[in-house]
């Protein structure tokens, strides 16, 4: 590891980010967190910052799930939607972040009885609100909980087809994915109908099982972005599709410790994968329950990985390429990287 020095943190802050993998609840500050549990006591999440650090240390993928679940319970009425997506968009702001796919679960808003229209009610005055209040373009990504099966996959889907919010650009999928097999058909149909409505297909796939499960959703889903990937590298064949295709493969390096897929931040895939000639992106997953941030992890990557300026550079290029962003959008973010890039070097 590396110290960097202050010319490359000044860069890192004011390179213009999109953040491509980051999801609603995962994405609530401690100071949100705190809040809700306020709110709505009686949920088992501890309602003091230091219990709450001790509750985000995680054992292992399954813990972390239980966890997330937990904090999930807090967000009961369309109040709390739109205070989280506030939320997110206030703290990405000041990181150089434009624009985010906000990966948000319809089905665990289900459960706890909020309707499909108040849900995609808050998410709309949300977006308009981040965007006018922090400047952050909000984009949502509807994403389903795999380990609960065909309920999840149906719900997932009629909220997305029959109540969209105006910018939902994605269907998804997310969970314990060694849960997935037995609802195959499940899901691949509800990923062909959220296709056929013009969805893009922006799955998980290779977080916490191997390359069999990233040819699933390549072949079962038809995905256009996978979350994660990072155990392609088990497969060459696999790996030459992946480079071939240049199907870009979003990756959360810190989240990937903090769940207990990498032992260490220093055995990360990710050099490995740039040097593979893999399309990569750079992002948070869960940020405050991983300690992390969008920006610290462009640190890591030079701290860590020791990226220099060029190749933190392309990331974020890499990432605006793998956005839905409108055209227009794109053209202008990717020409300010360019200058920064040009200016910085």
């Amino acid at each position: 590891m590396t110290t960097i020095d202050a010319s490359t943190d000044a860069f890192i802050h004011a390179l213009p980010k999109v953040e491509l993998h980051v999801h609603l609840v995962g994405s609530a500050s401690v100071a949100t967190v705190l809040e809700l549990s306020r709110r709505h006591p009686g949920s088992g999440v501890p309602s003091t910052e230091e219990e709450l650090r001790r509750f985000y240390t995680f054992r292992d993928f399954p813990h972390f799930a239980r966890v997330y679940r937990a904090v999930n319970q807090l967000v009961r009425e369309p109040e709390d939607v739109a205070t989280l997506v506030l939320g997110l968009a206030r703290d990405l702001a000041p990181q150089g972040a434009r624009y985010v796919e906000l990966q948000v679960t319809p089905y665990a808003h289900h459960i706890v009885g909020m309707p499909m229209r108040e849900v995609t009610e808050a998410l709309d005055l949300a977006a308009a609100r981040s965007l006018a209040e922090h400047g952050v373009e909000m984009a949502y990504i509807f994403d389903i909980p795999g380990e609960f099966g065909e309920e999840a996959a149906k719900i997932t889907l009629d909220h997305a087809l029959q109540e969209p919010p105006t910018t939902l650009v994605g269907f998804g999928i997310g969970g314990i994915e060694q849960e997935r097999r037995k609802y195959r058909d499940a899901f691949r149909s509800a990923f062909s109908a959220a296709r056929a409505a013009g969805l893009h297909s922006v799955p998980h796939g290779g977080e916490m099982t191997g390359p069999e499960t990233i040819w699933e959703v390549i072949e079962g889903y038809g995905a256009e972005r996978i979350g994660h990937g990072i155990n392609c590298l088990a497969d060459p064949r696999l790996v030459a599709y992946l480079r071939d295709t240049q199907l870009p493969l979003d990756v959360c390096p810190t989240s990937n410790v903090c769940t207990g897929q990498i032992a260490a931040i220093e055995d990360h895939p990710l050099p490995r994968m740039l040097e593979e000639g893999l399309y990569v992106t750079l992002n948070s997953d869960d940020p405050p329950m991983f300690a992390t941030t969008l920006a610290e992890e462009y640190r890591v990557a030079a701290k860590v990985f020791g990226l220099g300026t060029a190749e933190l550079a392309q990331l974020a290029k890499n990432g605006v390429q793998a956005s839905y962003l409108a055209g227009a959008r794109k053209h202008a973010l990717l020409k300010e990287i360019d200058d920064l890039a040009t200016a910085s070097s």
